[in-house]
């Protein structure tokens, strides 16, 4: 099996995090509008994070690229999300806990 590149899996996780929080704290059964907007904003930062492969988390990192309001509402989508990735995703949550 070949190896993922981190970009693609923080986009993996980011994706997983983003539906959970629409579907179960929203209701919804596709992404909603924001939800959409805020993954595709989420893609956009990592697709052009000036550390590429070599990125650390978001949270540990000296840059800080998401603007306030979207930085807010990443941070809202995953304290819902994490623990219940457990549950839902229990892989890739231990995966995601591992390469912090």
């Amino acid at each position: 099996m070949a190896k993922m590149s981190r970009i693609k899996k923080e986009k993996h996780i980011v994706t997983i995090m983003v539906k959970l929080y629409c579907q179960k704290k929203e209701g919804n059964t596709e992404l909603c509008p924001s939800c959409q907007a805020l993954l595709d904003y989420a893609y956009s930062r990592l697709e052009h994070c000036p550390f590429g492969e070599n990125k650390t988390s978001c949270e540990k990192c000296p840059i800080h690229c998401y603007k306030p309001a979207m930085r807010e509402k990443m941070r809202e989508v995953m304290r819902f999300s994490g623990p219940r990735m457990l549950l839902y995703h229990p892989i890739a949550a231990i995966r995601h806990l591992l390469n912090r």
